[in-house]
Protein backbone atom coordinates (compact mmCIF):
# COMPACT_ATOMS: atom_id res chain seq x y z
CA UNK A 1 0.00 0.00 0.00
CA UNK A 2 3.11 2.61 0.92
CA UNK A 3 4.68 1.99 -2.07
CA UNK A 4 1.49 2.37 -4.23
CA UNK A 5 0.67 5.30 -2.40
CA UNK A 6 4.68 6.52 -3.35
CA UNK A 7 4.05 5.83 -6.83
CA UNK A 8 0.36 7.67 -6.92
CA UNK A 9 1.81 10.91 -5.64
CA UNK A 10 5.00 10.75 -7.42
CA UNK A 11 2.08 10.78 -10.90
CA UNK A 12 0.33 13.31 -9.78
CA UNK A 13 3.26 15.60 -9.70
CA UNK A 14 4.50 14.38 -12.56
CA UNK A 15 1.54 15.00 -14.45
CA UNK A 16 1.73 18.89 -12.85
CA UNK A 17 4.58 20.13 -13.96
CA UNK A 18 3.87 21.07 -17.28
CA UNK A 19 0.66 22.54 -16.00
CA UNK A 20 3.49 24.83 -13.88
CA UNK A 21 5.20 25.98 -17.21
CA UNK A 22 1.71 26.66 -18.76
CA UNK A 23 0.08 28.82 -16.20
CA UNK A 24 2.92 30.70 -15.91
CA UNK A 25 3.33 31.43 -19.73
CA UNK A 26 -0.63 32.48 -19.75
CA UNK A 27 -0.09 35.22 -17.26
CA UNK A 28 2.90 36.45 -18.48
CA UNK A 29 6.33 37.84 -16.26
CA UNK A 30 4.00 39.18 -13.03
CA UNK A 31 2.84 35.52 -12.42
CA UNK A 32 4.86 32.67 -10.54
CA UNK A 33 3.43 28.89 -9.98
CA UNK A 34 5.62 26.65 -7.63
CA UNK A 35 4.54 22.70 -7.07
CA UNK A 36 5.36 21.44 -3.92
CA UNK A 37 5.64 17.81 -2.42
CA UNK A 38 5.43 18.35 1.54
CA UNK A 39 6.64 15.09 1.64
CA UNK A 40 10.69 17.00 1.90
CA UNK A 41 9.77 20.32 3.76
CA UNK A 42 13.01 21.63 3.54
CA UNK A 43 12.93 20.93 -0.51
CA UNK A 44 9.60 20.89 -1.22
CA UNK A 45 9.97 22.62 -4.38
CA UNK A 46 10.01 20.22 -7.34
CA UNK A 47 8.67 23.01 -10.08
CA UNK A 48 9.01 26.26 -10.47
CA UNK A 49 8.32 28.52 -13.67
CA UNK A 50 8.54 32.77 -13.13
CA UNK A 51 10.12 35.20 -10.32
CA UNK A 52 8.17 36.91 -8.20
CA UNK A 53 9.27 35.41 -5.05
CA UNK A 54 12.15 33.61 -6.28
CA UNK A 55 11.57 30.36 -5.48
CA UNK A 56 14.10 27.66 -6.97
CA UNK A 57 13.74 24.05 -7.52
CA UNK A 58 14.61 22.07 -4.20
CA UNK A 59 14.02 25.18 -1.88
CA UNK A 60 11.90 25.00 0.66
CA UNK A 61 8.19 25.87 1.66
CA UNK A 62 6.98 28.86 2.75
CA UNK A 63 5.13 29.75 5.81
CA UNK A 64 2.47 29.32 3.76
CA UNK A 65 2.75 25.55 3.74
CA UNK A 66 4.00 25.53 7.12
CA UNK A 67 0.46 26.36 7.62
CA UNK A 68 -0.60 23.61 5.62
CA UNK A 69 1.58 20.60 7.36
CA UNK A 70 0.07 22.42 10.56
CA UNK A 71 -3.54 21.51 9.89
CA UNK A 72 -2.88 17.90 8.11
CA UNK A 73 -5.49 16.22 5.95
CA UNK A 74 -7.92 19.09 7.35
CA UNK A 75 -6.01 21.63 4.67
CA UNK A 76 -8.29 23.80 2.62
CA UNK A 77 -7.48 25.72 -0.45
CA UNK A 78 -6.57 29.19 -0.07
CA UNK A 79 -7.68 31.07 -2.96
CA UNK A 80 -6.78 34.57 -3.84
CA UNK A 81 -5.44 35.94 -1.22
CA UNK A 82 -3.65 39.04 -0.85
CA UNK A 83 -0.09 39.68 0.41
CA UNK A 84 3.21 41.55 0.75
CA UNK A 85 6.65 40.11 0.70
CA UNK A 86 9.29 41.15 2.91
CA UNK A 87 11.23 43.32 0.06
CA UNK A 88 7.37 44.94 -0.40
CA UNK A 89 5.81 43.05 -3.25
CA UNK A 90 2.13 43.08 -3.69
CA UNK A 91 1.22 39.14 -3.99
CA UNK A 92 -1.92 37.83 -5.01
CA UNK A 93 -1.52 34.02 -4.61
CA UNK A 94 -3.49 31.15 -4.31
CA UNK A 95 -2.51 27.81 -2.97
CA UNK A 96 -4.56 24.42 -3.96
CA UNK A 97 -3.64 21.18 -2.03
CA UNK A 98 -2.84 18.43 -3.73
CA UNK A 99 -4.18 15.41 -2.27
CA UNK A 100 -4.01 11.15 -3.32
CA UNK A 101 -6.59 8.82 -3.38
CA UNK A 102 -7.26 8.65 0.62
CA UNK A 103 -7.78 12.11 0.72
CA UNK A 104 -3.96 12.61 2.37
CA UNK A 105 -2.43 16.05 1.88
CA UNK A 106 0.63 15.38 0.41
CA UNK A 107 1.64 19.24 -1.60
CA UNK A 108 0.59 21.74 -3.18
CA UNK A 109 -0.02 23.70 -6.64
CA UNK A 110 0.65 27.67 -5.63
CA UNK A 111 0.15 31.02 -8.12
CA UNK A 112 1.37 33.98 -7.02
CA UNK A 113 0.52 37.08 -9.28
CA UNK A 114 2.71 40.07 -8.76
CA UNK A 115 -0.32 43.19 -8.53
CA UNK A 116 1.96 45.51 -7.30
CA UNK A 117 1.74 47.69 -10.50
CA UNK A 118 -1.69 47.36 -10.44
CA UNK A 119 -2.33 48.69 -6.94
CA UNK A 120 -0.19 51.76 -8.18
CA UNK A 121 -2.53 52.84 -11.17
CA UNK A 122 -5.84 51.59 -9.28
CA UNK A 123 -4.51 54.11 -6.16
CA UNK A 124 -3.21 56.82 -8.97
CA UNK A 125 -7.24 56.39 -10.03
CA UNK A 126 -8.72 56.73 -7.30
CA UNK A 127 -6.85 60.26 -5.98
CA UNK A 128 -7.89 61.23 -9.60
CA UNK A 129 -11.53 60.51 -8.66
CA UNK A 130 -11.00 62.19 -5.25
CA UNK A 131 -11.02 59.34 -3.53
CA UNK A 132 -9.01 59.51 -0.50
CA UNK A 133 -9.56 56.38 1.57
CA UNK A 134 -5.83 54.50 2.40
CA UNK A 135 -5.28 50.94 1.50
CA UNK A 136 -5.63 48.41 3.95
CA UNK A 137 -2.65 47.21 5.63
CA UNK A 138 -1.76 43.88 3.82
CA UNK A 139 -0.08 40.97 6.32
CA UNK A 140 3.60 39.99 4.97
CA UNK A 141 4.31 36.52 4.15
CA UNK A 142 7.77 35.16 4.40
CA UNK A 143 8.93 32.98 1.29
CA UNK A 144 12.11 31.76 1.25
CA UNK A 145 14.11 29.04 -0.21
CA UNK A 146 15.98 27.73 2.93
CA UNK A 147 13.27 26.16 5.83
CA UNK A 148 15.88 28.05 8.60
CA UNK A 149 15.53 31.56 6.96
CA UNK A 150 11.60 31.09 6.88
CA UNK A 151 11.71 30.06 10.71
CA UNK A 152 13.96 33.01 11.47
CA UNK A 153 11.52 35.29 10.08
CA UNK A 154 8.41 34.40 11.61
CA UNK A 155 10.15 34.30 14.95
CA UNK A 156 11.37 37.61 14.67
CA UNK A 157 7.75 39.26 13.34
CA UNK A 158 6.33 37.54 16.44
CA UNK A 159 8.90 39.21 18.48
CA UNK A 160 8.27 42.51 17.00
CA UNK A 161 4.33 42.26 17.50
CA UNK A 162 5.34 42.11 21.48
CA UNK A 163 6.97 44.39 23.80
CA UNK A 164 10.15 43.73 24.14
CA UNK A 165 12.96 41.07 24.26
CA UNK A 166 11.74 36.78 25.59
CA UNK A 167 13.33 38.16 29.07
CA UNK A 168 10.96 41.32 29.20
CA UNK A 169 7.68 38.88 28.38
CA UNK A 170 5.97 37.85 31.00
CA UNK A 171 4.14 34.27 30.86
CA UNK A 172 1.18 34.80 28.92
CA UNK A 173 2.79 36.84 26.27
CA UNK A 174 5.56 34.06 26.05
CA UNK A 175 2.69 31.81 25.61
CA UNK A 176 1.49 33.54 22.96
CA UNK A 177 4.71 33.39 21.19
CA UNK A 178 4.51 30.33 20.85
CA UNK A 179 0.64 29.94 20.05
CA UNK A 180 1.43 32.23 17.41
CA UNK A 181 3.93 30.05 16.04
CA UNK A 182 2.47 26.83 16.40
CA UNK A 183 -1.07 28.08 14.66
CA UNK A 184 1.42 29.24 11.62
CA UNK A 185 2.66 25.85 11.12
CA UNK A 186 6.47 26.79 11.99
CA UNK A 187 6.87 23.32 14.50
CA UNK A 188 5.62 21.36 12.11
CA UNK A 189 9.13 21.31 10.48
CA UNK A 190 11.61 19.22 11.86
CA UNK A 191 14.20 20.84 14.15
CA UNK A 192 11.69 24.02 14.42
CA UNK A 193 11.92 24.00 18.42
CA UNK A 194 15.31 23.67 18.81
CA UNK A 195 16.02 26.42 16.10
CA UNK A 196 13.75 28.27 17.92
CA UNK A 197 15.29 28.14 21.10
CA UNK A 198 18.39 29.38 19.56
CA UNK A 199 16.66 32.01 18.26
CA UNK A 200 15.18 32.95 21.58
CA UNK A 201 18.37 31.97 23.40
CA UNK A 202 16.58 29.79 25.53
CA UNK A 203 17.12 25.91 26.18
CA UNK A 204 15.21 23.13 23.59
CA UNK A 205 13.75 21.76 27.02
CA UNK A 206 12.15 25.32 27.97
CA UNK A 207 10.77 25.99 24.30
CA UNK A 208 9.13 22.04 24.41
CA UNK A 209 7.74 23.14 27.65
CA UNK A 210 6.15 26.93 26.39
CA UNK A 211 5.48 24.93 23.06
CA UNK A 212 3.40 22.35 25.48
CA UNK A 213 1.48 25.33 28.17
CA UNK A 214 0.32 27.11 24.60
CA UNK A 215 -1.07 23.91 23.19
CA UNK A 216 -2.63 23.14 26.07
CA UNK A 217 -3.93 26.20 26.68
CA UNK A 218 -5.43 26.35 23.08
CA UNK A 219 -6.87 23.34 23.74
CA UNK A 220 -9.18 24.07 27.09
CA UNK A 221 -9.84 27.16 24.91
CA UNK A 222 -11.14 25.36 22.40
CA UNK A 223 -13.15 23.16 24.57
CA UNK A 224 -14.45 25.73 26.41
CA UNK A 225 -16.33 27.52 23.08
CA UNK A 226 -17.43 24.09 22.48
CA UNK A 227 -18.59 23.57 25.62
CA UNK A 228 -20.58 27.27 25.24
CA UNK A 229 -22.12 26.44 21.68
CA UNK A 230 -23.52 23.38 22.88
Amino acid sequence: MGETLTAERDAILAALTPVVDGIAATFGPVCEVVLHDYRNPEKSVVAVAGSVTGRTVGGAMSEIGMRVLAHGDEAADELNYVTRTRNGTMVKSSTMVLRDSTGAVFGALCVNVDVSAVSQVHSLLGALAGLGAAPAELPTTTFGNDIDSVVDALVDAHQSRQRGSWAELDRAERLELFGGLDARGVFAVRGAVEQVAARLGISRASAYNYLSQARAAHSTASDSSAGGQA
